[in-house]
C-alpha cells in the first residue's frame, strides 16, 4: 500500500461549508448540521483504505467521547466509486453501520468538497474551533498498520483538549498518512 500524506492547509482558515447526502439516512447534510459548540472536526475516510480501518474503532471512541462535550464530527469519503466500486454509497452505509457510526458519513460524489479542503489522503482530520478557524490539521495518531504504535487518537484528542482548556493547540502538526484520495479526474 502506497502511503500519501496530507496536504498543508493553512491554520486559520475558515471552515468552509459543503452541503452533501449521508449514506446511511440519505439526508442532506450542511456544515451546520454537523457542528458543534465547542468546535467541528471534519474527516476524510473512506472505505477500502487500510489505514482507515486500521484505526477506525478509534475515530468512533473520539467522536463518542468528545460530542459529549460539544465537538461536531462528520466524515466525508470522496473517492471514484467507478474505479473504486467499494466505496461505494450503498457500502458505506454498511462500513457506518458496522463500526457504529454516531455521526454522518457523507458523500462527496463531485469531489468538490475534498477540493474544497485540499484533502489528499484518507484518513484525513481537520478540527476547527468554535470560531470556524481550523486549529488543527492531521494524524489521528502515529499508529500505522504494522508500525506497532498505539491506536489511541493521541493527536486529535490534544487538540480538542486543548481548546476545550483554551489552550493553544500544541504542535507540530504532523501530517496524516494513508491511502491517496482516488480521484476521478487529475486535481
Amino acid at each position: 500500500m502506497a502511503e500519501t500524506a496530507s496536504n498543508t492547509l493553512p491554520l486559520g482558515t475558515e471552515i468552509i461549508d459543503f452541503e452533501l447526502p449521508d449514506a446511511v439516512t440519505a439526508n442532506l447534510y450542511s456544515l451546520v448540521d454537523v457542528q458543534g459548540e465547542r468546535g467541528t472536526v471534519i474527516m476524510f475516510l473512506c472505505n477500502h483504505c487500510p489505514y482507515v480501518k486500521h484505526v477506525i474503532d478509534e475515530i468512533v471512541r473520539v467522536a463518542n467521547d468528545y460530542r459529549v462535550l460539544g465537538f461536531g464530527f462528520a466524515a466525508i469519503s470522496s473517492n471514484d466509486v467507478e474505479k473504486y466500486p467499494e466505496d461505494h454509497p450503498d457500502l458505506m452505509w454498511k462500513f457506518a453501520r458496522k463500526h457504529n457510526f454516531t455521526f454522518p458519513y457523507l458523500y462527496d460524489r463531485t469531489q468538490e468538497v475534498a477540493r474544497n479542503y485540499k484533502a489528499e489522503c484518507t484518513p484525513d482530520f481537520y478540527l476547527f474551533d468554535g470560531e470556524e478557524k481550523l486549529v488543527y490539521h492531521g494524524q489521528l495518531d502515529s499508529s500505522r498498520p504494522g508500525n506497532g504504535h498505539s491506536i489511541n487518537g493521541r493527536e486529535l484528542r490534544e487538540a480538542m483538549d486543548a481548546l476545550l482548556g483554551s489552550r493553544p493547540v500544541p504542535g507540530p502538526q504532523k501530517p496524516s498518512v494513508g491511502c491517496s484520495i482516488k480521484w476521478k479526474y487529475a486535481p
